[in-house]
């Protein structure tokens, strides 16, 4: 058996990433910027707020070069103080 991983997914691929915060134009500007370093300029976002306005859902759509791209981002996303979950 292999030590590495093996993904059911093929590469490259678009990949949701989904990330939840504070409504906060902080949260946002974190988060993009994060994608920014591992995907550039090459993604979409979307975004939904809560019934009350206080927290907001962001889909980040990128295209994944490798499953080890998709880790990195997922990390730096949950070790940032603004994001309070991200799958």
């Amino acid at each position: 058996m292999s030590s590495e991983r093996e993904s059911l997914l093929e590469f490259p691929s678009d990949i949701p990433i989904k990330v939840f915060g504070r409504n906060e134009p902080t949260f946002r500007r974190a988060v993009l910027a994060i994608v920014a370093v591992h995907y550039g300029t090459a993604y979409s976002v979307a975004e939904q707020q809560s019934k009350q306005g206080s927290y907001v859902s962001l889909t980040i759509t990128v295209r994944a070069e490798s499953r080890a791209q998709i880790d990195a981002v997922y990390r730096d996303l949950v070790a940032h103080e603004l994001v309070l979950m991200a799958f």
